[in-house]
């Protein structure tokens, strides 16, 4: 379906959580169970040479691929997101391939080799991977300007050491396709101009609501284990992560964290950098592997886009913080006063008159976490510099929002 240009951009996510939606794909060695796709019974075998150790295993494995999906839209870009379980050494690959508007199949892209830790082996994207079809840049596939996707294809390979009694399991897995707004036929950009209901008038979810998300700096971890991201003041990512798992009440405990060291402000939050860190884009703010290590705790975590504020407003009326990305000069959005080229933070609400309330990890303290900002200038930086991206982060109870009828969640 396409989408209404009063709207905004064509935008269009699928997701895999339950058995009968892992049914609609094709299994080898897999089976649904109540917590997702496991592996039962490997049927293939390969050696792996971790690129960023040099350490070399041989693992077993089993393999998910999705029904072709089609968004309605010719793609220019997919961005896959996952949650799993990795036991002991096992771990998963997740892969997308594309079919052209003339029909014609890419072949496959490896968007991620993870695991839950780094103990085994280190999570990474593969880099390098650009054809006639399109181009892998860590987190995100763009297909070639002149070759959108009609539609698209995941698949999720797990493994094990051979010999090993580890069971993986994928516990959701799904992809948001987009248009650009400069590809030709594209929905205008910018923020949408109707009401969360449709309408013109009314009610406005959200408005008037904010939520109890604790408030971390990142810029505390200054000089913090800089081996993963340069420390502190590059976290903004796994900070806004931490921040979502707080809210809901879960995250590492202290045993995992005590690797960090005894006089850290919040532990956390090092620990997020470092299970979010991937080896090959060697930084922690990777979309996926961020959602990725929010689903560790069992919630259900994805990457998505949205048009507008007034889409974010009802994930706040639903109780649900969003933690979005956008780049922006300083002056362009009062408040947020520094310059940055990508920048992750928690949309905690909305004030009574809409303004959204931002928890800010790039704040000297906890303290100053907390901010209120235009609600038109910062829209108009999140939709045109990163597409209106979000990490939507709650527990699998927590019910989601209605979706427009071009479905982005």
């Amino acid at each position: 379906m396409r989408a209404d240009p009063r709207t905004g951009p064509d935008i269009a996510y699928r997701g895999f959580r339950t058995a009968a939606q892992f049914g609609t794909g094709s299994t080898r060695g897999g089976a649904p169970t109540a917590a997702g796709l496991a592996m039962s019974a490997p049927t293939a075998e390969r050696m792996y040479t971790d690129p960023h150790t040099g350490r070399a295993g041989r693992y077993e494995s089993a393999s998910w691929t999705s029904p072709e999906v089609r968004p309605g839209f010719a793609a220019t870009e997919v961005i896959p997101s996952w949650t799993a379980d990795t036991p002991g050494g096992s771990w998963v690959e997740i892969e997308l391939r594309g079919r052209t508007g003339a029909g014609a199949l890419t072949g496959w892209y490896t968007l991620a080799r993870w695991a839950g830790d780094d103990a085994v082996i280190r999570r990474t994207t593969v880099p390098a991977q650009a054809d006639a079809d399109g181009s892998v840049d860590a987190d995100t596939l763009t297909a070639r300007p002149d070759r959108p996707w009609s539609g698209w294809w995941l698949r999720c390979t797990l493994h094990r050491p051979v010999g090993s009694a580890d069971v993986p399991v994928l516990r959701s897995i799904g992809a948001v396709a987009s248009r650009d707004a400069a590809a030709p036929g594209a929905a205008p950009a910018g923020p949408a101009r109707t009401r969360p209901d449709g309408g013109t008038g009314g009610p406005r979810p959200g408005r008037g609501v904010t939520l109890a998300v604790p408030a971390f700096s990142q810029d505390v971890h200054d000089g913090h284990h800089p081996r993963w991201d340069g420390g502190g003041r590059s976290w903004c990512s796994p900070t806004s992560t931490a921040m979502v798992l707080a809210y809901w009440g879960t995250g590492p405990g202290p045993d995992e964290c005590a690797w960090v060291g005894p006089d850290d402000p919040r532990p956390c939050v090092d620990h997020a950098a470092r299970q979010c860190f991937d080896y090959a884009y060697a930084g922690a703010g990777n979309w996926s592997f961020n959602t990725a290590y929010a689903g560790r705790y069992g919630l259900d975590a994805f990457v998505t886009r949205l048009r507008s504020l007034a889409e974010a407003e009802r994930f706040i009326a639903a109780g649900i913080p969003l933690v979005v990305s956008a780049s922006y000069r300083r002056g362009q959005v009062p408040g947020l006063d520094y310059d940055t080229t990508g920048h992750l933070m928690v949309l905690v609400g909305f004030t009574p008159a809409g303004d959204p309330v931002l928890n800010d990890p790039k704040s000297p303290a906890d303290a100053a976490v907390r901010k209120a900002v235009d609600r038109a200038r910062f829209e108009s930086v999140w939709l045109s510099s990163r597409g209106g991206l979000a990490y939507v982060i709650r527990p699998g109870t927590t019910p989601l929002p209605p979706a427009p009828a071009q479905a982005n969640w």
